[in-house]
């Protein structure tokens, strides 16, 4: 069956052609083209999506009426034109902005996911050194509801990923505990092959008291917003191990916040009018503000955020783009970092 996908290849001559025809300025060709060789059109084309023209708003028909709906809808289409003044280096420095961004919020995460990692083994590990098999410490939905796709409980789906994850591993520690004691591994050995998402499924499970008392330790009341903190810092990571465009990505699995108060960094989400800010990836970097500093309250993480979106996120208000497209609101600075 033929492809409906009819764009042509370009040599990177072509595309240098292109993005010039469509207003964009290239002041420096072999530098530009080194660029594409090295990055790649399609990859940086995700950093001037937003440099790109829209058009004009309109409200579609209701196809069955013929009439405006009563829910409007407004929709601008982005046109190939660049916005005037737009440059091929606008698109480089986002990308090299958005790298570092990454990389920090990398080593953050890194250092969530290990302690986690052991706040998980050691709290489980007291009731039951098996107890990610134990269905008795887990909710009913997790460990008792049968999903009608697979047949199974969250449960059992979760065991047959950590079951993969023991199988796969190659670790020298996994080798030894399988041949001198054999199969299942106590947790806390088991647990060091977990990766984020495996984590944040079996917390998700866990009974509403086991929650609401791991969570207590990274200063979070209700168990149930830190699990949606987990869910959404586990997007977060794995938007970053592919190397995928970070700084104004729509955070799809939104984290609940607590209440007013509780967690300073994230006080200034509450109740602002703008839902949209929740949506981006800042409101996340504040959770990450906040975990780090009670894993390591001296951490100088917080700081290196901050002047990493004071000196490198690039001027692009000539183009319409400005720190506000991840989320961050007014008053940023001024929390306690």
């Amino acid at each position: 069956m033929a492809s409906r996908n009819e764009k042509p290849w370009l040599s990177v001559d072509d595309q240098l052609v292109q993005l010039v025809d469509r207003g964009m300025a290239i002041s420096d060709p072999a530098k530009a083209r080194d660029y594409l060789e090295r990055i790649g059109y399609y990859r940086l084309s995700g950093y001037w999506y937003d440099m790109r023209v829209r058009d004009v708003p309109f409200s579609p028909l209701d196809p069955k009426t013929g009439r405006k709906p009563k829910k409007v809808v407004i929709e601008r289409p982005v046109l190939d034109a660049f916005k005037p003044g737009t440059r091929f280096q606008d698109a480089v420095d986002l990308y090299v902005f958005d790298k570092k961004l990454r990389l920090l919020t990398m080593d953050a995460l890194e250092r969530i996911e290990i302690a986690l990692r052991v706040d998980l083994s050691h709290c489980l590990g007291k009731v039951d050194r098996f107890a990610y098999m134990n269905p008795a410490i887990f909710h009913n939905t997790f460990a008792s509801d049968v999903s009608l796709d697979s047949g199974l409980t969250k449960h059992h789906e979760w065991l047959v990923k950590h079951a993969k994850l023991i199988n796969r591993s190659r670790e020298e520690f996994i080798k030894h505990n399988k041949q001198k004691y054999g199969l299942p591994l106590p947790i806390w050995v088991a647990c060091e092959v977990w990766d984020f998402g495996c984590m944040s499924t079996l917390f998700s499970g866990l009974t509403t008291e086991m929650q609401d008392n791991i969570a207590a330790a990274y200063g979070v009341s209700d168990g149930r917003v830190f699990a949606s903190w987990l869910r959404s810092l586990n997007y977060l990571r794995n938007v970053c191990a592919h190397h995928s465009r970070l700084w104004n990505r729509n955070v799809v699995d939104q984290p609940k916040l607590p209440a007013v108060g509780e967690v300073p960094a994230l006080d200034g989400f509450q109740g602002n009018p703008n839902a949209s800010l929740r949506a981006r990836p800042f409101v996340l970097l504040c959770i990450c503000q906040h975990l780090m500093t009670v894993i390591n309250p001296s951490s100088g993480w917080g700081q290196r955020l901050v002047s990493l979106l004071q000196k490198d996120f690039p001027d692009l208000r000539h183009v319409g783009l400005t720190m506000h497209g991840m989320g961050v609101d007014a008053s940023w600075e001024q929390r306690a970092w």
